[in-house]
């Protein structure tokens, strides 16, 4: 059965109203509303996010919306994929209920909005260095989006590991009652992280292009045993950041950073990551297409 399509606010705010504090059970139990953002151009890791949301909620609401606000000047705002039917079609085959596929004018009456949502020092590292305003424009767009659809919970891909951690701050910050599940990242065979911009590499290019995650798997082995000093370390980094840049990418950042994407060197000092959840977080050019990728490495 095809999800229903709602192009506006008040529509899809009208279908939802009769699922809140509905009684489904004798337990009490209530059915819960389940949201999986997306910008479209829908691939299988998309699809994950859907089957996992439908284990964990009784509805599924899927946004499909190319955002404006995060995308900088010179950014592929104008040739970013726009897929509705083929991607109503994908969701046909998990059960989505609903998909939220707004124009611009419905989402932003004034463009850009005067009112802005910041990410704050979270987002001044990493992605946000390259793409300043990139995790604002998250942020409000995010906001929205749980402000329209009131859901129980929210499903997110751990690709994009900065923008997770950014929307689990807002909703601590801003008090949203909503449940944020980190969904695994989807591979294809050959381990390159699935992303709807990996549609701009060339033939050759997606032959390199898995050498991403190889060097990340190959330095999370050599960090997760610890005993490392900080000198050894970063001249681990330095050989990482060579070894993919002689591969033919060009590194936007290549960082070691706690689960909590803090310093692992504490104290402006001391370098210790013993006994500790780090993450390993990347981001490359290859040609026109920029990857993400990270791996989660518990030391000792």
């Amino acid at each position: 059965m095809s999800p229903i399509i709602y192009h506006d606010i008040p529509s899809l705010r009208a279908a939802l109203q009769p699922y809140r504090g509905h009684q489904i059970d004798k337990q009490d139990r209530q059915q819960r509303i389940a949201l999986v953002p997306t910008m479209g151009n829908l691939h299988q890791g998309h699809i994950e996010l859907v089957k996992i949301a439908k284990q964990h909620a009784d509805i599924v609401v899927v946004s499909i919306f190319v955002n404006p606000t995060q995308f900088g000047v010179g950014e592929d705002f104008d040739s970013y994929p726009r897929t509705l039917d083929e991607d109503v079609a994908k969701l046909a085959t998990v059960g989505a209920d609903y998909v939220f596929a707004p124009s611009v004018d419905a989402m932003y009456p004034v463009l850009p909005p005067p009112t802005t949502v910041l990410a704050g020092a979270i987002s001044s590292q990493l992605c946000g260095q390259s793409r300043p305003g990139h995790f604002d424009g998250v942020g409000i767009v995010v906001s929205k989006l749980f402000n329209i659809v009131q859901p129980d919970l929210a499903i997110f891909g751990q690709k994009d590991y900065q923008q997770l951690a950014i929307i689990k701050q807002l909703v601590r910050d801003l008090s949203y009652p909503i449940e944020i599940i980190g969904a695994p990242i989807i591979r294809a065979d050959d381990g390159l992280a699935l992303s709807s911009r990996n549609q701009y590499l060339t033939e050759s290019e997606r032959q390199v292009a898995p050498i991403l995650h190889r060097e990340l798997q190959d330095l999370a082995e050599q960090l997760k045993g610890g005993g490392i000093s900080q000198q050894a370390f970063e001249s681990l980094l330095k050989d990482k950041r060579t070894r993919i840049s002689d591969a033919g990418f060009t590194i936007d950042y290549l960082e070691v950073k706690t689960e909590a994407l803090g310093s692992v060197v504490s104290d402006s000092t001391t370098f210790n990551i013993e006994n500790k959840n780090i993450v390993i977080l990347v981001a490359a050019w290859l040609g026109r297409a920029r990857l993400l990728d990270n791996q989660l490495v518990v030391v000792g």
